[in-house]
């Protein structure tokens, strides 16, 4: 699809017009002393609201997977009493 490009003082003139070209999908480029400057784009529709919960019931909790590793432990100890002064 091709932008349609206007100078600004025809986006002045046809600024609905413009508005309702980009509410259809085309990109609208407006232009001053040919060089573009904004674009006219259609607003987003608007997102679902969030609602807290929604997941209740749809997840379930286990207890740790893997568990304590005693090497890992180890590992961060020794790491940690190196790093004192």
């Amino acid at each position: 699809m091709t932008a349609h490009i206007v100078n600004t003082h025809e986006a002045k003139s046809r600024l609905s017009e413009l508005i309702r070209e980009a509410e259809e999908g085309r990109d609208v480029i407006v232009a001053r002393n040919g060089r573009p400057v904004a674009k006219i784009i259609p607003w987003p529709p608007a997102r679902p609201a969030r609602v807290s919960g929604s997941w209740a019931g749809r997840v379930e909790y286990l207890s740790d997977v893997v568990g304590p590793d005693d090497e890992v432990a180890t590992l961060v100890c020794d790491s940690a009493q190196r790093d004192l002064p």
